[in-house]
């Protein structure tokens, strides 16, 4: 039979090679299970009375290649500006090495999260490396294998500084005023759930506030001034007062260990250990504290133990912290995290080793040195005279600096009142700084990089000496052995090959987490008109991202049958806790803050009852059937004890372990039906 010019252009191959079964091997299944079809099959699992009458009209499939040519053409809408933003994002340069053999890699990137440490020995102990990176640069005992992103890490660090806090009666938390201000906002909204009073001041009043249960500090404020905030946390801990530090990982390779200093906790973003900003992210964010408060940090933590026969083995450890087992008593509702994204910052040291991180730091230090030497020489003022990588420049005519920045195809931070923000990072170069020069002072100003590194190099009082780190880093020897590419390509080869991922076979767990990424899928990622831009460049830089975000809502829109979608949450979990947060606000729109009952059935995922409780309501469980599925008769009885408070019913369909609720419109229809 004569095949058709559209059987020929095989739209549908890209789904047939993703997924895999042939239409003979589909036949064979189904012929085992005893169903005619697909469809058939389908209609026997998806409970009547759910099932749509038409399907979602998405648009007609794409063949791999057209698809991957209309995500370049998507991509070739974005600007690639040179971004010295700065605000905890940094442009990088991700090791070709990493990014080929693990980035690029489904023997790392389509293995299942690590409760089976049988089959996870190499991402585990990749993990183990970044905690020790961690413990390494913040000087405390214990580390987590990573959080979300830095501002939810400082949330996190709040609410494990209340945990923790022997001042039971107090209920403020202060954070100094240069924090990054996506930290504050983050921290403002899992305050409001918890109760919190949040103070923001000069860092210097501190001590000046009563009833503070924590404090937050960052090591080098949002506009780049170093502080040595030794002495403010002897005397706040003095009063009992836990204290949380944001630092960053480059900046700690020269400057003092806030542990060192007394701090209980230190956090913040992996991002430039390797990782490119893609507009925001996802990115690791690291988190440690003292050995005191370890039971009740937040997030995975890998630990060394010992397997059946005796030998030294990785494993997750102290789990009854954790969502997975705990629920709504949880430390957090913390899940699979940012491994990948922390196995690359993980990697990126061991790769450079501190020889070479050191190189990098000392380096992107210098040229901030030369670039601040030769404005103040032409008469700007620097804001700040402690700086690691971020000068706060004071400008005459901000418009004109800002108009030249931008013919230059360059981003500076502008929202500081009259002056810029510059941020170099380890992508700059001398050129670059010349370039800066020309920005900020014209091109006639007739500065010589040679000449102003030498005067740097003889007298550089830029980092206090108070703030020098005078202890070794990473002397483990993972950290000192791999520094060549092939000792680096045979290090993650050996890796890989302890965990079992999609690439050597099928893994029949079920999950969230268990999806194919295609190649297809995953090397647009590291393109860099979507891997090199910075969250806040101005949005017309980066029409290529709102155009995908935009038809991607749109899709799902289509798909889940609501009116509009949120695209910022960092992860399932913190998906639940944006659409808890929405319903807690639309009850207190309505005068009805006093709801907080969130029924959910006991076979739910661990993160929804931790969620819940992040959200600021009281988990009351609902039982369910020795087959999983929800009992009805106990969902109706509950939903009428709490009549006068209930604020939601959370169900997650399938369930935890793959079952289809065949009631589920008759559940959605228990409660006030708001």
């Amino acid at each position: 039979m004569t095949q058709t010019l559209s059987q020929l252009e095989n739209r549908g191959a890209f789904i047939e090679r993703h997924i895999g079964p042939d239409a003979a091997q589909q036949q064979e299944m189904l012929n085992a299970v005893g169903a005619e079809s697909l469809n058939a099959l389908t209609g026997q699992i998806v409970p009547k009375d759910i099932q749509l009458a038409t399907p979602p009209q998405v648009g007609e499939a794409a063949t791999e290649y057209a698809a991957l040519a209309e995500l370049k053409a998507i991509a070739g809408r974005n600007k690639r500006f040179t971004s010295y933003i700065g605000m905890g994002y940094t442009a990088v340069q991700l090791p070709p090495v990493i990014l080929r053999n693990m980035l690029e890699n489904p023997g790392w990137y389509t293995a299942y999260t690590p409760y089976q440490p049988e089959v996870s020995q190499g991402r585990l102990e990749a993990l183990l490396n970044f905690q020790q990176v961690t413990l390494d640069l913040t000087g405390l005992d214990m580390a987590s294998a990573s959080l979300l992103d830095e501002a939810t890490a400082a949330a996190e660090a709040m609410a494990m500084a209340k945990r923790v806090s022997k001042l039971k009666n107090a209920n403020r938390f202060f954070v100094a005023s240069d924090v990054h201000p996506q930290t504050l906002d983050v921290v403002r909204t899992r305050a409001e759930t918890f109760g919190f009073d949040v103070i923001v001041d000069d860092a210097a009043k501190a001590l000046d506030h009563q009833d503070v249960f924590g404090v937050l500090l960052q090591q080098v404020g949002s506009t780049g001034e170093i502080h040595d905030y030794s002495a403010l946390i002897s005397e706040l801990k003095a009063r009992k007062v836990i204290v949380s530090v944001a630092a960053d990982f480059m900046a700690l390779v020269l400057l003092t260990a806030p542990g060192k200093q007394g701090a209980d906790i230190v956090f913040g973003s992996a991002q430039r250990f390797g990782v490119p900003m893609g507009y925001g992210g996802p990115h690791a964010a690291f988190f440690a504290a003292k050995d005191e408060f370890k039971r009740s940090m937040p997030g995975r933590i890998i630990g060394v133990s010992k397997d059946a026969a005796g030998n030294t083995a990785l494993r997750m450890a102290m789990q009854t912290r954790e969502q997975h087992i705990r629920r709504e008593k949880a430390n957090s509702n913390i899940c699979t995290s940012q491994v990948l994204l922390a196995n690359i910052a993980s990697l990126y040291a061991v790769y450079h080793g501190p020889v070479g991180l050191k190189r990098i730091a000392n380096r992107i230090h210098r040229l901030t040195d030369i670039l601040a030497a030769g404005l103040q020489q032409k008469g700007l003022k620097l804001r700040h005279a402690h700086y690691f990588d971020t000068l706060c420049v004071e400008v005459a005519d901000k418009a004109a600096v800002l108009a030249r920045a931008e013919a230059a195809e360059i981003n500076l931070r502008s929202d500081i009142h009259n002056a810029v923000g510059i941020t170099l990072d380890e992508t700059t170069t001398r050129e670059n700084v010349a370039q800066l020069f020309n920005v900020l002072l014209g091109d006639s100003h007739g500065l010589n990089i040679e000449t102003l590194d030498k005067d740097v190099a003889l007298d550089s009082r830029s980092i206090q000496q108070s703030m020098l780190r005078d202890d070794a880093i990473l002397t483990h020897p993972v950290f000192n052995r791999y520094h060549s590419e092939t000792e680096m390509m045979r290090y993650m080869h050996s890796l890989e090959h302890k965990d079992l991922a999609l690439n050597q076979a099928m893994i029949p767990l079920g999950s969230c987490t268990m999806k194919l990424n295609a190649a297809a899928e995953m090397s647009p990622i590291s393109w860099p008109e979507f891997a090199e831009l910075h969250p806040f460049c101005p949005p017309e830089q980066a029409e290529g991202y709102h155009q995908m975000i935009s038809q991607l809502s749109d899709w799902l829109v289509k798909l889940t049958g609501y009116d509009a979608v949120c695209m910022q949450p960092n992860s399932g979990a913190q998906g639940e806790y944006a659409g808890l947060l929405a319903i807690r606000h639309y009850h207190e729109s309505r005068n009805e803050g006093h709801r907080d009952i969130c029924l959910i059935p006991a076979s739910a995922h661990g993160t929804n009852p931790a969620s819940a409780h992040m959200a600021g309501m009281q988990v009351v469980v609902v039982a369910c059937d020795k087959n999983g599925n929800i009992d009805l008769d106990d969902l109706r009885a509950k939903a009428e004890q709490h009549a006068a408070t209930l604020s939601c019913l959370m169900v997650t369909d399938p369930t935890t372990h793959g079952v289809l609720e065949q009631t589920l419109r008759d559940v959605c229809e228990v409660g006030p039906g708001w």
